[in-house]
């Protein structure tokens, strides 16, 4: 039985409610898709009946032995006995399909967008927290969700019951798509440019948008942008809707001059140094029953 509560991993116990899901996703008999967090293969063996190849990463050596042993006569399903963050991602292309461990969602999601590689379609099971940390919403964006945008687009495509889970958690979970662009929205010149901005802008706004920006656009220029894009004084960065985020931009790249720029450059850098350092752990609550329950 693997310890559920260390690795804050809920399993799927339905194999038709998965069958319908990989069915509806955008995988294919042409494609290659990993799978992080095997665990008894309940997944694997969905993504083996619809997928060129499947590469399953498990790190619990406990587990190893009998995903070998079921998908032995199937050798176009690789099994991996590793931590993902020491896996080396391909440099083709391929998808992503797998319920991930909780606690470590933000490592495995950063890990696949800022890849050399990244995939061009990735279905994760996460709580709808995170989720909502990576892809926003309608009222509020994150530092995260606006990060990324230019690049892939992302969307909640499923909300589970925790009656599909063993064991059932006490949190909502979600199926999160993150969809890689075909053409970026932000030019390759000014892709760093851009992180700098939204990281420096970010981490300057208390309490609202236009303190981050006093330092790097003059009192004159943001209220250009706050006519223009109906921006309220009093608005904070995630009250700012990607698409305004994005035209706050374009008015920077353009009127800021080369000193306002180097006011930002390394703001980013300096965010994932902090967060390197944060010891993050999110843990699911589970069944107080947890260990009495099998585990598949």
């Amino acid at each position: 039985m693997r310890k559920s509560v260390r690795y804050s991993q809920n399993f799927l116990k339905d194999r038709r409610l998965i069958q319908e899901l990989v069915e509806e996703s955008s995988l294919n008999n042409n494609d290659t898709v990993i799978e992080i967090g095997a665990g008894k293969g309940i997944i694997t063996d969905v993504l083996g009946s619809h997928c060129k190849s499947v590469v399953a990463i498990e790190s619990d050596a406990r587990l190893i032995s009998d995903l070998r042993v079921k998908f032995q006569n199937r050798p176009h399903i690789q099994i991996h006995n590793t931590d993902f963050h020491a896996y080396n991602l391909p440099m083709n292309e391929y998808k992503v399909f797998s319920n991930i461990p909780f606690n470590i969602t933000a490592d495995i999601i950063r890990k696949l967008i800022y890849a050399p590689t990244p995939p061009v379609d990735c279905y994760l099971i996460v709580q709808l927290e995170a989720a909502l940390k990576f892809a926003g919403s309608t009222d509020k964006e994150t530092m995260i969700s606006i990060l990324i945008k230019p690049w892939f687009e992302l969307s909640i495509i499923h909300q589970f019951k925790r009656s599909d889970f063993l064991p059932e958690p006490n949190v909502s979970i979600v199926l999160l798509r993150i969809q890689k662009r075909r053409e970026p929205l932000i030019s390759n010149d000014n892709r760093q440019t851009y992180k700098d901005f939204v990281a420096y802008t970010f981490n300057h706004s208390i309490p609202n948008l236009k303190k981050g920006l006093q330092n790097i656009l003059s009192s004159a220029q943001y209220s250009i942008i706050s006519r223009e894009f109906h921006l309220k004084d009093n608005v904070t960065p995630t009250q700012v809707t990607f698409e305004q985020w994005m035209s706050i931009f374009q008015f920077f790249t353009q009127l800021a001059d080369h000193r306002k720029k180097q006011i930002i450059a390394g703001a980013e850098a300096k965010i994932v140094k902090d967060a390197s350092k944060i010891d993050k752990v999110h843990r699911t609550r589970v069944s107080k029953n947890w260990r009495q329950e099998g585990i598949s």
